[in-house]
């Protein structure tokens, strides 16, 4: 009977899986134990083996393609067999899957239905929109973060009974990014509070209802209608706003001068009197743009103060000079563009994150540095240079220096095999170069035994070969030790991770000319960092110092390569 191969659940955060390569095609005969197809996982790139002995008959899904967690991958069965039987099977499956969630919607809508026609047996009472007609206005949990979920009533700056008008700070609320102030827009009476100091509320859950004083609200809080009331007794409640409203407007245009000193009192946004305030503006003396005259973050940018305010006495505006320096600075607004870019990652790239982070997380990695001088190095060089067949760099010299200091110092020259330590007697030294998606690390094969040209002349052709993408498998494995170099781009020091099974990194860092001490005076010196990377399961720190000092010996007297 033919099997059907679904993509498996490779991690516990796996939905789906990124079909990366088959190894096997439609027709190949397939054994238990043997790996299909590579699956890159949130995680890694895993093998997917065959549990079933047969032939693989059919392939659903293209390399490249991001399958979900158990879907259909590929079918296995006896050669010949029908295996559109086992997919139909399969299909039928999944489809009696995905019409469950439609029956139980239908059943869920029947549900709200019967509730919705039972619910004039509850009285018939006002609707959410009917009450707001009335004046009554619900408070919900504002979003104020596009990661919000949830806000936490730090302070409620009313309580039920207190008149509040609609510019009015109900409450304080703490966000997952900051505590800030929930605005009701209403005016009338605070009739209910839902949420109490320091509870938490869903975003849109009621947190208050604000409208007529009297007003039942107990329809909407329940989720359902209350009884209608009287017309009478509801009439005398719309009466009541409007003789509120008319007192309140009385009250202000009796009262100009003490309704203009205080900003609380005008309809403006929090930004707005945030911005009035850092700029000394009286709000009364502001038009507001935006609905019901509220005063808003343009209409302060764009005040002008009256041509009177502009023509006051010298003598006044000279006895307030030090209040308007005084003033905090304006930081002007700037708005800019979120845009990115997103390309797919490389299997370069992928090997890297891969070999790096398990080198990382696997071995103890701990770093010692030390300075070399190098002016004997640079003389050593130049004369070099004047007959060597190729041009010698620093970075050839370093290398050449490591590979002798290793065949002293077999322990830095070693890999930790999990049960035992290689160490090793040959110094295959790689070489770690950049190239444009990523890093490779060609190796200079027993290096201590070749000579500084031909050290340079074997690492120029790997660079080469690395720039037109020519390095084969052999030329970059076997490595016992590397070396990292980002000295030719200024870097002074740095550190660098371990290649893996290598045991130690050397991290070289560029040429400085400081002022160094030489038999008691201050003189100018060519100095260079070196930075030792140690896997501590195998390379002790004092091991790893004294490998330092040789080498540095050896940099600082290069005669002594040749020897």
């Amino acid at each position: 009977m033919a099997e059907v191969i679904k993509m498996p659940k490779m991690s516990d955060t796996m939905t789906e899986g990124v079909l990366a390569k088959w190894h096997k095609k439609v027709g190949d005969k397939v054994k238990s134990g043997d790996v299909l197809a590579e699956v890159e996982t949130d995680k890694a790139t895993m093998d997917m083996e065959s549990y079933w002995d047969g032939t693989l008959l059919y392939i659903g899904v293209e390399e490249g393609t991001a399958v979900p967690v158990d879907a259909v991958m590929a079918v296995i069965g006896k050669e010949g067999e029908d295996y559109k039987a086992a997919l139909e099977t399969e299909k039928g499956g999944a489809e009696a899957e995905s019409e469950k969630p439609k029956a139980e919607s239908a059943n869920a809508s029947k549900a709200e239905d019967k509730k919705e026609e039972a619910a004039p047996a509850q009285g018939g009472g006002l609707s959410e929109e009917e009450l707001a007609e009335k004046g009554v206005t619900v408070i919900r949990m504002p979003l104020l973060s596009d990661t919000m979920t949830e806000g936490v009533i730090a302070e409620w700056h009313k309580k039920v009974g207190d008149k509040v008008k609609d510019d009015d700070v109900l409450a304080d609320v703490e966000t997952d990014k900051a505590t800030m102030e929930v605005m009701g827009y209403a005016t009338g009476t605070l009739l209910h509070i839902g949420v109490e100091k320091g509870s938490a509320a869903k975003v849109n859950g009621i947190i208050a209802i604000v409208g007529p004083e009297g007003t039942d609200v107990s329809g909407i809080l329940a989720g359902g209608a209350q009884s209608a009331k009287p017309k009478a007794e509801s009439e005398e409640k719309t009466e009541a706003p409007k003789e509120e409203k008319e007192t309140t407007t009385s009250d202000a245009t009796s009262a100009p001068v003490a309704e203009g000193s205080s900003d609380s009192r005008v309809k403006a946004s929090p930004l707005a009197k945030k911005i009035a305030k850092d700029k000394g503006i009286d709000l009364s003396q502001v038009a507001g743009s935006a609905e019901g005259g509220r005063i808003i973050k343009k209409d302060i940018e764009n005040f002008k103060a009256p041509q009177a305010e502009s023509e006051k006495p010298k003598a006044e505006s000279s006895e307030q000079p030090k209040a308007v320096a005084a003033a905090a600075p304006v930081i002007p607004t700037f708005v800019g563009e979120i845009k990115f870019t997103e390309q797919p990652v490389s299997q370069m790239r992928k090997v890297i994150a891969k070999r790096l982070a398990e080198s990382l997380f696997t071995a103890p990695h701990f770093y010692l540095t030390v300075s070399i001088d190098m002016d004997n190095a640079m003389a050593a060089r130049t004369a070099i240079n004047a007959v060597a067949p190729v041009k010698v760099s620093f970075n050839d010299i370093v290398i050449k220096a490591v590979a002798v200091a290793l065949k002293k110092h077999p322990a830095v020259n070693s890999s930790w095999g999990g049960d035992k330590i290689r160490f090793n007697e040959h110094t295959n030294i790689g070489v770690a170069m950049a190239v444009e998606d990523g890093l490779l690390v060609p190796v200079v094969r027993f290096a201590d035994g070749k000579s500084l040209s031909h050290i340079s002349a074997e690492v120029k052709d790997f660079g080469g070969k690395a720039k037109a993408k020519k390095l084969q498998p052999a030329d970059w494995e076997g490595s016992t030790f590397t070396v990292s170099n980002l000295g030719m781009f200024g870097i002074d020091e740095f550190t660098s991770i371990i290649n893996s099974p290598d045991g130690a990194i050397l991290s070289v860092g560029a040429i400085q000319q400081v002022p160094v001490v030489k038999n008691g005076a201050v003189v100018p010196g060519n100095v260079m960092k070196l930075t030792l990377g140690c896997d501590h399961r195998v390379v002790d720190g004092a091991t790893g110092a004294q490998f330092l000092q040789t080498l540095k010996g050896l940099l600082e007297e290069p005669i002594r390569l040749l020897a």
